[in-house]
Parts: C-alpha cells; sequence; structure tokens
C-alpha cells in the first residue's frame, strides 16, 4: 500500500461523533473536533474539499459544512455516495463510541443511537462492503478508527444491539485495505475530555504531520503511532493496545504491539485469546469436533479439561512439540467457523508461536 497518490484522487469518509440521541450520558467530547483536524490536514496536502465527505454531531458549534452522522445519511454514503465517486484513494476516519458485540464485531454507533435503539454499523460488514465490487473505483483504503472494543456485556444493555450488514457485490482481487483501530480485542479507547480529543485520535494526527500527504504508508504511520501511545501508557494515561489489520489479495493479517514484560502477551497467550475468541470454544462437544479434525494422533491420548482454557492450553502445548503442527490447529478452526476477522487474528497468533507455515513436501 506504498506509492502515492494524486490529491485530486484522494477522498475520504469523515465521521465524528459526540453527541448521541440517547443523552448526556452519552457525551463525547473530542472526535468531532479530531475530524475536523483530520479534514484540515488533508486540505493542506492538496485533496479538495468536495472529495471529503465531512459527517459530524459535534458537542459546540461549527462554521464548517458538513452532514449528519445518523445511521441514514452514513448508510447512504457508504452504499451510494462512495461508488459514485470514481477511481483513486480513499481514507475512513471514524470517531465516537464503539462495542464489541457477542459475536466479536466490532459496533460502532451513529448519532441517533438512543438507549433503546442503538443504531450502529458494523464495522466488518463495511469493509467487506467496501471490499467488493460494490466499490469498483477506490481500491487503496486506509481506515483510522477511534472507538472501544469493550465487551458488549459489561455495559449492561436493557436491549440488544440491532444487526444489519451493508449490500455487498461480487469479491474481486483488487482492493487492499489497512485498518488502525484505536484499541485492541476488550480494551476502552482513552479519550481526553479536558483537550477535547481522543488519545489515539492525537496520536495519529501528530504522526501524519509529520509524515508525506496525503497517503502515507500505513505500516510506517503505525509503527509511529504505537511508539507514541506506548510512551502514554508508560505514563499510565492509557492501557489500550493499538492495532493494524491488512486486507488484500497477497495478505491478510493483524498485528498489534508487543509489551516487554507482560505475560498476558506472550506469543502463548496471545494464541490462546486468539482461540477463545470462537464462540465453539465455549462447547466441549464442539472442541471435540475441532481436536478430531486435526488428522495427528498427538493429542489422542492427552488428558482433557471440561473448562475452555485450560484444555486449549494442554491442546496448544501438545500439538506445539511437533513441528508445524499447531497450523493443522488454525486449519481445523477455520474449517468449523469461517468467520474472516477471527481467523486473520489466529493466523498472526499461530505464525508468532510456530513460525511461517512451510510448504507441503513435493511428491
Amino acid at each position: 500500500m506504498t506509492g502515492s497518490a494524486a490529491p485530486e484522487r484522494t477522498f475520504a469518509l469523515v465521521v465524528g461523533i459526540e453527541r448521541y440521541a440517547a443523552g448526556s450520558a452519552w457525551e463525547l467530547p473530542g472526535p468531532a473536533r479530531d475530524a475536523l483536524r483530520f479534514r484540515d490536514w488533508l486540505l493542506r496536502h492538496g485533496v479538495p474539499d468536495g472529495n471529503i465527505l465531512l459527517c459530524l454531531s459535534p458537542l459546540a458549534e461549527t462554521t464548517t459544512p458538513h452532514l449528519p452522522a445518523d445511521h441514514g445519511t452514513l448508510r447512504r454514503l457508504l452504499v451510494s455516495r462512495l461508488p459514485a465517486l470514481g477511481s483513486g484513494r480513499l481514507w475512513v476516519w471514524w470517531g465516537g463510541h464503539g462495542v464489541l458485540d457477542r459475536d466479536e464485531r466490532l459496533r460502532l454507533f451513529c448519532a441517533d443511537a438512543t438507549t433503546a435503539d442503538k443504531r450502529n454499523l458494523d464495522l466488518e460488514s463495511m469493509r467487506r462492503s467496501l471490499a467488493s465490487d460494490a466499490l469498483p473505483g477506490l481500491t487503496r483504503q486506509t481506515w483510522i478508527v477511534d472507538a472501544c472494543q469493550t465487551f458488549e456485556e459489561q455495559h449492561g444493555f436493557h436491549h440488544s444491539l440491532p444487526a444489519e450488514t451493508l449490500p455487498t457485490g461480487q469479491r474481486v482481487q483488487v482492493h487492499h485495505q489497512a485498518l488502525l483501530l484505536a484499541a485492541s480485542r476488550g480494551q476502552r479507547a482513552v479519550n481526553d475530555p479536558a483537550r477535547g480529543t481522543g488519545l489515539f485520535s492525537d496520536s495519529v494526527l501528530d504522526a501524519l504531520n509529520g509524515s508525506p500527504g496525503p497517503w502515507p504508508d500505513p505500516e510506517s504511520l503505525f509503527q509511529v503511532v504505537r511508539e507514541r501511545v506506548e510512551r502514554l501508557r508508560t505514563g499510565r494515561r492509557t492501557e489500550q493496545l493499538p492495532v493494524l489489520s491488512f486486507h488484500s489479495p497477497q495478505r491478510s493479517d493483524h498485528m498489534s504491539p508487543p509489551v516487554a514484560g507482560n505475560p498476558s502477551h506472550t506469543p502463548v497467550a496471545r494464541l490462546l485469546t486468539a482461540l477463545l475468541a470462537y464462540p465453539m470454544m465455549e462447547d466441549p462437544e464442539q472442541r471435540q469436533t475441532m481436536v478430531a479434525e486435526l488428522g495427528t494422533r498427538t493429542v489422542e491420548r492427552m488428558r482433557r479439561h471440561s473448562t475452555p482454557r485450560t484444555d486449549l492450553i494442554g491442546i496448544v502445548r501438545a500439538l506445539s512439540r511437533q513441528s508445524g503442527e499447531l497450523w493443522l490447529l488454525y486449519d481445523s478452526v477455520t474449517l468449523l467457523d469461517d468467520d474472516e476477522a477471527r481467523a486473520t487474528a489466529l493466523e498472526a497468533a499461530v505464525r508468532d508461536c510456530a513460525g511461517p507455515r512451510q510448504p507441503a513436501a513435493g511428491i
């Protein structure tokens, strides 16, 4: 995803939501201001104002023309307006409230979300829609998402989250997407209300100001951002760990910064986390089906446990003793559950533990 892009062929969907229909308890000072700062960065690098679809729900009045950030408007832009823009490159910037639902999908709340009707967009559905031939022209995309990935059940919602998937076209092999997320699974993305900014957004904007525009290399950008966030972690201002994932014909992987000295971030711990993200791991019968699909005798006689984590620790340790057998675990799990996002995280975790997958020996 390197290379230059003409400013006039660079487009952006920029969303900043501070005020929600749910009321004052949901107010979030910062995302609208951060969205305007990102828009200003694009303008400074020659991107025409007409190429920027700015959607705001600000707490304070702004003189900058913008569209509302309600569900209907955002859906219309994603489904109808973006495909009409032609060819070029696309930025997606989103700041606001988010939550990780029980299916491990990040839901981004829209400005018209209420406590009874939490209107939202499914990030993975958005990504897949914009990676299909529903969006034929904007094949190079960088997404910046500053939202929490805290678990839905932690919030004690009285009403379930409404679910909707965006229409997706035919699968094609031309789109390259890089997604920079503010926090890892289960984590809160911290906001600084005194300064009116998200800590992640502020780090991204600082990094962008030191990079060429309007299209810096996302991997290099992420390296700078995670160093800045790590300094905030050292200063105990946040615990969040940003995540970078790539989706393209050549690669699909997931990067999160390592944390030295923290046993919860060892390769094996990350592999267990990736495995436990699969709902089937809670069911002993489904875990047994997974083991049966491995096609290896390594775990046949090992002691099994009813507790999912303990059971998986034994399975992982047993498979780790034989070269390449952790990749059999990846094959078995993804055969039984083909969720792309979970598979991406699992693939990266297996690679961290077992190294690159070796090609099959020739006959």
